[in-house]
């Protein structure tokens, strides 16, 4: 770790006392009843917005100053120096911030806004910030970055995917190189020696995927050479041969921080080394074709929210009855449940073009937050292996676990850690809970002309392609582009060919076309364009407006998705009116959607859709989904917080003795 972050937790900065301590999840109630006064002590938004715009005020008398290049290239190393002496705070945070923003304008051609400038302040003070879409988050980022390398802290800037990793490191490099700060790019396809070098810069952009493995992968060759008395000789000597990745978790600044820290830390970052056994393949095989023989309701029940098996008595005694003849591990009540519960999640729980796609014969996993293909990502406990012999694809090595992490316990390690999003404020309790962090909204640059339409139900998915397909019609003859995001790769194709036969062209964008992604996105606000895709969350990509399309409207976002989360439909909807620019947007829902097949009865499902049907009111419909979307956020809450304990018990129980190192 760098020398100038090592001695000594953060600055506080706005907020009184410590920082909360990011090591544990909270659990007891003692502490939690003492954890809500102190955050009644902390000062309102509106003292912070005050106290930032002091801040901007001191940052514009400095901008003021006309230097010559020499003396910039003088004020630069006076400030490293007063940085490194007194950290992030007071005047000279002031006239660093300053500094940085002077340099914007010849290096990037644009000149940072204030709210931008406040933005990058807050992220400094260690805060998640929520900006709406297109109001600049990456170059507040870029800021906020380059005024904490200067001070000497090695910075991680994470973003979604490899394309805005390498789009946002090449595009902000002449501004570090201005400053003489050195940035690296980590992405899937560089090697150790080429990774190690990029995170050996002054700042480094990185997916969270990328740097979870690399920092298992530094822990897990720690393990091994803990004892090794001649890799210990070799380090003395100067030798860099195992020489690990990273160099400390320092400072990260999270884009599209509640993807990152909420919806992605669903799933626990596993590094695996793959063991392919006959033996194994042959299990595999032998479970589905025992749970295929078995009935749904008689022999086994389905959870479809949680997607767990429970196998009924009556399926118990049929099993035992087919297993008679095989061998004598099948006898074994506990392994032969265990095998016949995955095939069954494997053949009702998980569905071909909403949790997965088939591709080049190879099963993909689909995320179900961002509608990517989740690159290099398996099931684990054999379920992988058997949806591929469900698809027959060839199977794959199965693998066992070597380390693993979640995301919340990752980040918490983080000396400094800060974010930005759009969508941050529905999920506000849950970062101050898990992370220790306190969200703030940047006011908008220009008012909003966004108009959202009410929500319309309508009883299946037939009836919801033909009410879309209708509306697209009518917004196309007026030579206003459409945004429509759909639940599923399925649904998106099945939209699509009924709006093909309708004679509406549109564009793709789902798991399939996820590679050309960028381009899709950005012809998105063209005249008259048509643009179906699966989930926009994090998409991390503008749509420009095309010729005289404001004039028109603007873009028009239809959101027929049913999102478990609140702010994941927000996101989609902000696609449209950024900037001040007009545009509208509006929700279409089916009965049938998968969010309410998983938390409904059918029954209560079929009532609705007679009442729909008889009556022209659709307020009890939007109420059932808008209870059902609160249960399904509360649902996953509770399952992130069962995941993050089981983590820090199964690394406990590894350690013998706490997390150690």
């Amino acid at each position: 770790m760098h020398a100038a972050t090592s001695t000594s937790r953060p600055t506080p900065g706005l907020f009184w006392g410590a920082y909360p301590e990011r090591s544990r999840p909270r659990t007891r109630g003692f502490e939690r009843l003492i954890e809500r006064a102190i955050g009644r002590l902390q000062p309102p938004a509106v003292l912070l917005m005050h106290t930032y715009r002091c801040c901007l005020a001191r940052v514009a008398a400095y901008q003021a100053v006309a230097d010559t290049a020499a003396g910039q290239e003088a004020r630069l190393a006076e400030l490293k120096a007063q940085l490194a002496r007194g950290g992030l705070c007071g005047e000279v945070l002031a006239r660093a911030l300053a500094l940085v923003a002077t340099h914007c304008r010849p290096t990037l051609g644009m000149a940072p806004f204030d709210h931008q400038l406040i933005a990058a302040r807050a992220l400094l003070d260690g805060l998640l910030v929520e900006m709406a879409t297109g109001e600049g988050k990456t170059l507040a980022v870029a800021i906020a970055a380059a005024v904490a390398a200067l001070a000497g802290i090695p910075v991680h800037v994470i973003t979604a995917n490899d394309y805005l990793v390498e789009r946002d490191g090449e595009r902000l490099a002449p501004l570090y190189a201005a400053l003489g700060l050195r940035v690296g790019c980590v992405v899937s396809r560089l090697d150790g020696t080429q990774r190690r070098a990029a995170y050996a810069c002054d700042i480094t952009y990185c997916t969270a995927k990328e740097l979870g493995f690399d920092y298992l992968r530094d822990r897990a060759g720690a393990r091994r050479q803990r004892g090794d008395l001649r890799w210990r000789a070799d380090r003395l000597a100067g030798g860099a041969a195992s020489e690990p990745l990273l160099r400390g978790l320092c400072m990260a600044i999270v884009d599209e921080a509640d993807s990152v820290l909420i919806d992605e830390a669903r799933v626990p970052l596993i590094l695996a080394r793959s063991v392919d056994s006959a033996r194994e393949r042959a299990d595999h095989a032998l479970a589905l074709e025992l749970a295929s023989q078995l009935k749904a309701d008689d022999d086994f029940t389905l959870d479809a929210a949680s997607r767990r098996v429970r196998i009924l008595p009556l399926g118990e005694a049929r099993l035992a009855g087919l297993v008679a003849t095989l061998p004598a591990s099948w006898h074994n009540r506990r392994f032969r449940e265990e095998w016949i519960g995955q095939a069954l999640s494997a053949l009702h729980c998980f569905h071909r073009d909403r949790d997965y796609i088939v591709r080049d014969h190879r099963v993909e996993i689909v995320d179900p937050t961002t509608g990517r293909v989740a690159s290099g990502r398996t099931w684990s406990r054999g379920l992988h292996q058997m949806i591929e012999l469900k698809e027959n694809c060839a199977p794959t090595p199965a693998h066992v676990t070597a380390a693993q992490i979640t995301f919340q316990r990752l980040f918490r390690r983080y000396h400094r850690l800060a974010g930005v999003s759009g969508t941050l404020a529905e999920s506000a309790s849950e970062l101050a809970e898990i992370y220790g962090l306190h969200v703030l909204r940047v006011p908008l640059r220009q008012a909003s002309q966004r108009r959202l339409l009410p929500t319309r139900v309508v009883a299946d998915r037939a009836a919801l392609w033909a009410a879309v397909s209708e509306r697209v019609a009518d917004l196309r003859a007026a030579g206003r582009p459409v945004l429509i995001g759909t639940d599923s790769v399925a649904d998106s194709e099945a939209l699509a060919r009924t709006l093909a036969s309708a004679g509406i062209d549109c564009r793709i964008l789902n798991a399939r076309q996820d590679r050309a992604e960028a381009e899709t996105v950005a012809l998105a606000g063209l005249r008259a364009q048509v643009t179906v895709t699966t989930n926009m969350a994090g998409r991390g990509t503008d749509i420009p407006l095309g010729t005289g399309v404001a004039a028109l409207g603007g873009l028009h976002v239809i959101s027929c998705q049913h999102n478990a989360s609140r702010r994941i439909d927000r996101q989609l909807l902000g696609r449209c009116a950024r900037q001040g620019q007009p545009g509208s947007a509006e929700t279409l829902l089916g009965l049938d959607s998968d969010l309410l097949a998983k938390r409904c009865s059918p029954y209560w499902l079929a009532r609705l859709q007679r009442h729909l049907a008889s009556r022209p009111t659709q307020a009890l419909a939007r109420f059932l989904a808008y209870l059902v979307q609160r249960a399904e956020e509360a649902r996953e809450r509770a399952a992130r917080r069962r995941m993050l304990l089981d983590d820090e018990r199964t690394e406990s129980q590894l350690a013998l003795g706490g997390e150690g190192d």
